[in-house]
């Protein structure tokens, strides 16, 4: 009753817009082609200019399953946005990003990034992308080596095998991978949120306002969503099948990570080439961004930022 009367989401939801407005972000919406629609995170369009051009370099921001850009990147858009033009895009069928396409891998969220970038003058970046944007993030970097400058890839096990989500539903006492990364329920949620953060608040997280952050955040697109999961062409079986990339790459892990263990990011170092750093961020799990916003925008930004 207290939810259906007051959303304290949603009011978190209007502070975190209006952070990305006093960043000079704008939110805004563009058809990429006749059948996908982008929303994203901008900088605000310049009255009289034709010209895209800016003297800050772009960085893109991808987010992970779950709540849509906005709600994962504030702490990191409030650091960087001084410094780089930040594009922070809601991937479809999250937020108000749209498609009537049939396709549902991380290859065509890449594309439509893509497109995205391409429609607003954006031809050289550098990208991070977190959890499931770790995929897209990874793919945009394979196909794009020209575009792409630097890659960072966060709590993002791309190099999975069908059996770590086998033994990731297993650590979450589920019966299938949707009801960890799509929850319906507060005990559901309750349990991602165990996985995700390190010591979770567990006290300050009634069922009520779980229920609330189930109405808002999780309940559009479901069936959609389930298709993405499914339709992740990384993680298909139990052989790994991604190659080395051409740029410099960061990786960035919690070392108490229970989504995607420790043990990924060690492999996926020696996997992606000769220009690789780990960085492993002590006493968080899957959301260093969010839990150790400091340490984590620092350790972007030392990568950013060297020649």
């Amino acid at each position: 009753m207290v939810a259906s009367c007051l959303s304290l989401v949603s009011l978190y939801g209007r502070y975190l817009h209006r952070s990305l407005s006093a960043a000079g972000l704008s939110s805004q919406t563009i058809d990429v082609d006749g059948e996908t629609t982008i929303h994203f995170w901008g900088p605000k369009p310049k009255p009289n200019s034709s010209s895209s051009s800016s003297p800050k370099p772009p960085l893109i921001l991808i987010h992970g399953f779950g709540p849509q850009g906005v709600w994962q990147w504030r702490q990191q858009v409030t650091f960087f946005a001084p410094h780089f033009d930040l594009y922070v895009p809601d991937l479809v069928f999250f937020g108000n990003s749209t498609s009537t396409s049939s396709e549902r891998s991380e290859v065509f969220q890449a594309i439509s990034v893509g497109k995205l970038l391409e429609k607003v003058g954006v031809n050289r970046y550098s990208v991070v992308g977190t959890s499931y944007g770790g995929f897209v993030a990874y793919q945009m970097a394979l196909m794009w080596p020209e575009r792409v400058e630097k890659v960072v890839i966060a709590s993002s096990g791309i190099n999975m095998r069908q059996r770590d989500n086998i033994e990731l539903v297993k650590r979450a006492k589920a019966e299938k991978i949707e009801e960890v990364m799509l929850p319906r329920t507060a005990a559901q949620l309750r349990t991602l949120i165990s996985l995700a953060l390190f010591n979770p608040p567990y006290f300050y997280l009634p069922d009520f306002l779980l229920n609330d952050f189930l109405d808002k955040l999780y309940t559009e697109n479901r069936k959609e969503k389930m298709e993405l999961l499914k339709g992740l062409r990384l993680g298909q079986d139990d052989t790994v099948n991604i190659s080395p990339l051409q740029q410099e790459v960061l990786i960035v892990w919690g070392d108490h990570d229970q989504i995607f263990l420790l043990e990924k990011a060690i492999e996926l170092k020696e996997l992606l080439g000769d220009k690789v750093r780990l960085e492993v961020i002590n006493n968080t799990s899957h959301v260093p961004q969010l839990q150790h916003a400091a340490r984590f925008n620092n350790i972007l930004n030392n990568f950013l930022c060297a020649s």
